[in-house]
């Protein structure tokens, strides 16, 4: 057995799994959140115990120390040298890297050189990789790439309609995000229909506060909704997701703002939270829905209207669709949405979905369309951390 661990970090978070390879058992996983704030809270679970302590987390280099320390204390490992890899997402990989690598100087150049494309994303991966690297000195370490299960776009789906010198000279196209989580969704959907997943066309939906969804033509991406940043593609919990670039400007002129305050606008006031004026979860959106709110009815209908429209055109570029598969916060537990989503497709999909078994599942692998269905719907739960351990595992010979 090999004991490798796989690292999804954010701005201000960090999360992690340890695993046993090759048998896929989780032996301790957990966060540590509120990263450069006055006081952080770190989680962790192993066996049947789950703990959590506030503690000051200034820095990720500090939260990482606390999790290496806490797999000690609590004796999951008898010493760190039984870690022989770790694996870490990286969200941003832009046209250099179309696979998993193994870390090397100039593989972080360019991962640090992308950060302009991931500001609130790639530059805090590095700041991680580099904690990790200064306190495991020995084990190799692995970038997993969320844009890299995209690279297999044609030009036409991932050009945009602007100067072509912009992607020449500027790197301006769609790359896509969730692709790790699109990648698991696809194979894993394909196990549970017992078929191959190169003869198989899918529609996965990474439904969260972040949502992108993608299609999918015998195991390879054709499109995927979310653009050069994850700010594109459908509503999210507070993205905008497309919208006529002309709003940017005219707006940019009314408030008089710049465009870091128009950034913050789009990225984080709207979407869910700007559309409702009440929050940018969708469970207290529904909350607020069924207690009669106007607003909330819009959002609902907003974000139902978005995603019918880009799985309806991603249905008719594939030609035809085998399975589609809810994932993600929202896609696995959110019942309502996906019925909502659902109705909206059934008659031009020719869908027939058990919405009575649909309301009961939640956070389980599950199909959910009848047997009369012309498509098939599944909710599977993404297990990211899997896909980034597996690709440690093979890319180190481990």
């Amino acid at each position: 057995m090999t004991k490798v661990i796989s690292v999804n970090s954010g701005s201000s978070s960090l999360k992690f799994q340890l695993f046993n390879m090759p048998s896929h058992v989780v032996l301790a996983s957990g966060q540590a959140e509120r990263i450069g704030q006055e006081m952080g809270i770190f989680t962790i679970k192993f066996a049947d115990q789950k703990d959590s302590l506030k503690v000051a987390l200034p820095n990720h280099k500090i939260a990482v120390d606390i999790l290496l320390k806490a797999l000690v204390d609590k004796k999951i490992v008898e010493n760190l040298d039984e870690i022989k890899g770790a694996g870490h997402r990286i969200v941003q990989g832009g046209a250099y890297f179309d696979q998993s690598v193994v870390v090397d100087e100039e593989v972080v150049r360019k991962v640090d050189e992308l950060g302009v494309l991931a500001p609130l994303h790639n530059p805090a991966h590095l700041v991680c990789y580099q904690a990790f690297k200064e306190a495991l000195p020995k084990i190799g370490h692995v970038f997993v790439f969320d844009t890299a299960f995209h690279q297999t776009m044609t030009p036409e789906s991932y050009l945009f309609a602007t100067p072509y010198e912009w992607y020449e000279k500027y790197a301006i196209r769609r790359y896509g995000a969730h692709g790790t989580s699109h990648q698991y969704v696809n194979c894993r959907t394909a196990e549970l229909m017992k078929e191959d997943v190169h003869q198989l066309n899918m529609i996965t939906c990474h439904l969260g506060n972040g949502a992108s969804i993608t299609a999918i033509k015998n195991g390879k991406c054709v499109n995927t909704s979310m653009g050069l940043t994850p700010l594109g593609g459908i509503m999210m919990g507070t993205r905008s997701g497309d919208l006529d670039p002309s709003v940017v400007f005219y707006m940019a002129k009314k408030l008089n703002c710049t465009p870091e305050e128009m950034d913050v606008y789009l990225n984080k006031k709207s979407g869910m939270l700007g559309v409702s004026g009440i929050s940018s979860d969708a469970r207290d959106i529904q909350a607020a829905l069924e207690q009669g709110n106007p607003r909330a009815q819009l959002t609902v209908d907003i974000y139902t209207n978005r995603a019918i429209n880009v799985i309806g055109g991603y249905y008719m570029q594939l030609g035809h669709v085998d399975a589609i598969a809810f994932t993600a916060g929202l896609g696995e537990n959110d019942t309502q949405t996906r019925e909502r989503i659902l109705k909206g497709l059934e008659e031009g999909m020719g869908l027939s979905i058990d919405y009575e078994l649909n309301h009961q599942i939640r956070g389980k692998e599950w199909l959910i369309s009848k047997p009369d269905s012309k498509v098939k719907v599944y909710v599977v739960p993404t297990n990211e951390e899997l896909v980034i351990a597996k690709d440690t595992v093979r890319l180190l010979g481990l």
